[in-house]
């Protein structure tokens, strides 16, 4: 019997496994799982998951209404500020996906399963809580005076490229996280830092900056992302990110960057998952 040569990787179970159709069944059973886990024993239940950004934003709004007064002129002002505050929730809580492998450590270990269903579970509850979230809005925006007009149709389309940017972080996140212990706290400077770096509590028009902050700040594509979605669901009168750049191929620099994050995640991801177990 011929030994394997010193230092021969061991083949371990792949990102998407053999069959498509399991990896995306376990997906989603280990998603609806954490769902409904995550509030086990509540009295309130599911309506925590309402209550975080509606406190959320009732602080927001309270403070800069009263007191720093950022939304006056702003029209719909405290739709807009529900919206982006729900919409920055998922980003937050999909990558927060960065220590879900290392917390299934004893299922990876054990079971050989696709790997890449773990961070995508993850984003899959992160998307039932935008869900949620997303009713509230709705009644809200038109208790508001929000009315639905034609632009509406293209929400789907800015809520897919978010949760590609949001996968795309996931996957790669979660798998540097197994050999990199530091990510995770880098990651929350990240976030705090991408939380004031986006519209989310202020109106780009309203920031009186050097000329070149308001497109450089339209260039983060989660930026873009809630700019668009404000304009084309609560009022077709703000400016979209094209009208602040002002420039189609500067546009082409966040649309670019949700396809280079998702396919470096992937790839990122697929090739650590096979040595994901030895490296726990």
């Amino acid at each position: 019997m011929t030994a394997e040569p010193l230092g021969t990787p061991i083949t371990g179970p792949t990102a998407l496994g053999d069959s498509f159709r399991r990896f995306a069944q376990l997906s989603w059973t280990l998603a609806v799982t954490d769902f409904k886990l995550r509030f086990f024993g509540s009295v309130l239940g599911y309506l925590w998951q309402l209550m975080r950004p509606l406190l959320l934003f009732g602080v927001l709004y309270f403070v800069f209404t009263q007191f720093v007064r950022i939304g006056g002129g702003v029209d719909f002002f405290p739709v807009v500020l529900l919206t982006n505050i729900v919409l920055f929730t998922f980003f937050a809580e999909g990558t927060g996906a960065v220590n879900s492998v290392v917390e299934r450590e004893n299922l990876v270990r054990k079971i050989q399963f696709p790997r890449l269903a773990i961070p995508v579970s993850t984003v899959l509850t992160a998307a039932f809580n935008l869900t949620l979230n997303a009713v509230v809005i709705l009644i809200f925006a038109l208790a508001s005076g929000v009315r639905p007009h034609s632009t509406w149709l293209l929400l789907p389309v800015f809520l897919l490229a978010l949760i590609l940017l949001v996968l795309g972080f996931a996957m790669l996140l979660s798998a540097l996280f197994v050999r990199y212990r530091d990510v995770k706290p880098i990651w929350e400077v990240v976030l705090q830092m991408t939380f004031y770096g986006t519209p989310i509590i202020y109106a780009i028009e309203t920031i009186d900056a050097a000329a070149g902050v308001k497109e450089a700040i339209m260039l983060n594509p989660l930026a873009a992302i809630v700019q668009e979605v404000r304009h084309a669901v609560i009022d077709p009168d703000a400016p979209t990110a094209f009208a602040i750049v002002g420039n189609d191929l500067l546009l082409l620099i966040p649309a670019a960057t949700i396809v280079g994050v998702f396919a470096l995640g992937f790839w990122v991801f697929s090739r650590e998952a096979p040595r994901i177990a030895e490296e726990l």
